[in-house]
């Protein structure tokens, strides 16, 4: 994965505190689908039964929350953002066994 556009900002408020909103550039996104690892499906299953936490389920989200956010940013600074605000995460269930993991706000300019 290439490295984030360097020194955008974002913020999961409507504002950046201490800086002004100058222009609204639209909605950014950014998005994933990931399936889940049969070897692990079988691991996680153990774990149903004695309980706790399915770390590898754990980092598949990890993963994929940093890939669409990753994604998301790449989008606000194609469009000249320095900043987006509003950040929010949506999932979905695409296929059995697949989810899209989404990343979206709004693209700004901020001073």
């Amino acid at each position: 994965m290439q490295a984030a556009p360097q020194n955008l900002i974002f913020s999961n408020i409507e504002t950046i505190p201490g800086m002004t909103i100058t222009q609204s550039l639209g909605v950014v996104s950014g998005s994933t689908v990931r399936a889940k690892n049969v070897f692990k499906d079988i691991g996680a299953a153990f774990k149903n039964i004695a309980g706790g936490e399915i770390k590898a389920y754990t980092e598949l989200l990890q993963e994929s929350r940093n890939e669409a956010l990753f994604r998301m940013l790449q989008d606000a600074s194609a469009r000249g953002a320095n900043a987006v605000v509003n950040v929010r995460f949506a999932t979905s269930s695409v296929a059995g066994g697949a989810a899209e993991l989404l990343a979206y706000g709004t693209a700004v300019v901020a001073q």
